[in-house]
């Protein structure tokens, strides 16, 4: 007869997302069991003091992203990250990140719906 077992392993991504974060990220990533972390820049820029928002370009938290991948690559981790869509995506992963988000649910149907409006207004030869 068949006998399911619980799985006891489990995945572990910490959330990195202040500048507290960035400051102990060394003792974060020597946690065992962390498998990688998830960057949100949102709210990192916030604890920075600057406006939330996806696409960082900021100096300062272009530097923590540095750090964060230095700090994973030399433990053999990924970083990964959220992103506000494709361009900034493909920025993320040349810069070193291999978990990305590329946007959220609601923000991918806006994206699209403006390009169906678009699409629907250039086809109706600006009747629309």
């Amino acid at each position: 007869s068949y006998q399911a077992t619980a799985n006891t392993e489990t995945l572990c991504i910490p959330m990195i997302e202040t500048k507290t974060a960035i400051k102990n990220i060394d003792a974060i990533l020597d946690v065992e069991g962390i498998a990688g972390v998830y960057v949100g820049p949102s709210d990192l820029g916030l604890s920075y003091g600057l406006a939330p928002k996806l696409d960082r370009d900021e100096p300062e938290i272009l530097k923590a992203y540095d750090k964060i991948l230095k700090a994973c690559s030399s433990r053999g981790i990924y970083a990964g990250i959220h992103t506000g869509g494709s361009a900034d995506a493909a920025r993320c992963i040349a810069r070193g990140f291999r978990l990305v988000t590329l946007m959220n649910d609601s923000g991918m149907m806006a994206s699209f719906a403006k390009t169906c409006i678009a699409e629907t207004r250039k086809g109706a030869k600006g009747v629309a």
